[in-house]
């Protein structure tokens, strides 16, 4: 192997932590990567990697040289990508994962204006909120809403801020009565996100900080659009992201509570594998996604 070939085997080592992985991802046999990197290693006169029975890790030596020489291997695809998209329109499959309440609010119309617009894509749509690995998974693209990770082997790209709420309908707090602070939440009917067994607690930043506060929950699902439901049914107080309240809020059916007590908003982002960062489809998509939710999303417009 020459040099940039090396690099490419000992890159994929990295991100896919073993040989094995690596020599599956790229269609080689396991000897032939670790004679890749063995050799990588003899011409720079340095360990790279930390071998053990069980794990592959990086030294210092390796991540420093990891990153220099992953910008490099990209910049390689940049090159070649821009002078295939001067040739080719965007052609092939597009799988893509999503979380489901998203996917079916905000992302189904955007799936048609893509398609309609490059109607040589065939796209598959996987909706679900189980917490995936777009590698692993083999999807091309992965919508993901949560906290902002860090992978040697995705690129994450913002997209737009998901912000949430305390909901409740109006019926509800004429009969419950509107909690005045969170401490007065565990008095309330409250619809959790999750499962039975996380805690039952809401974190709230408000003029002392940010703090947790107990709550009495009467319902739990994985599913935002199950909550809502019950929320419009005035069974109880819950919180939210806009993106699914944000109907509710503009039409009056649901009700905004402890303003000054704000939630920690979420990111919505998309992930995709680093070789795939320049394939045209891929970055047409996030553009479009971008150019859909950024700045300041049409589901806040009114809250």
């Amino acid at each position: 192997m020459d040099r940039f070939a090396s690099m490419q085997a000992f890159n994929k080592v990295v991100e896919h932590s073993g040989f094995a992985a690596a020599a599956r991802a790229m269609g080689l046999s396991r000897s032939v990567v670790n004679k890749a990197v063995i050799n990588l290693e003899n011409d720079l006169g340095a360990q790279l990697l930390t071998r053990s029975t069980r794990k592959v890790t990086p030294t210092e030596t390796g991540l420093a040289f990891y990153e220099r020489s992953r910008q490099l291997l990209d910049d390689l695809d940049e090159a070649t990508a821009a002078v295939r998209d001067l040739q080719e329109r965007p052609t092939g499959s597009l799988r893509m994962n999503a979380p489901m309440s998203f996917g079916t609010q905000h992302l189904a119309p955007l799936v048609g204006n893509f398609m309609a617009a490059h109607p040589h894509v065939h796209v598959e749509l996987v909706l679900s909120d189980r917490f995936i690995d777009p590698i692993e998974e083999g999807f091309d693209l992965t919508l993901r809403i949560a906290e902002p990770t860090y992978s040697t082997s995705l690129i994450e790209q913002h997209i737009v801020t998901a912000n949430r709420v305390l909901v409740a309908s109006p019926a509800y707090l004429d009969q419950a009565g509107e909690p005045a602070s969170p401490a007065e939440l565990k008095r309330h009917r409250c619809l959790q996100y999750g499962y039975s067994g996380v805690q039952s607690q809401w974190r709230l930043t408000g003029p002392k900080g940010a703090q947790s506060w107990p709550i009495d929950c009467k319902l739990w699902s994985n599913n935002g659009e199950v909550l809502k439901s019950a929320a419009l049914a005035s069974q109880g107080i819950t919180l939210l992201p806009t993106f699914i309240v944000g109907d509710a809020l503009q039409a009056g059916t649901l009700r905004t509570i402890l303003s000054d007590h704000e939630p920690a908003p979420l990111a919505v982002s998309a992930l995709y594998p680093r070789h795939r960062h320049l394939s045209a489809k891929v970055r047409l998509f996030v553009e479009l996604l971008c150019e859909r939710f950024g700045d300041r999303p049409y589901w806040d417009l009114v809250t």
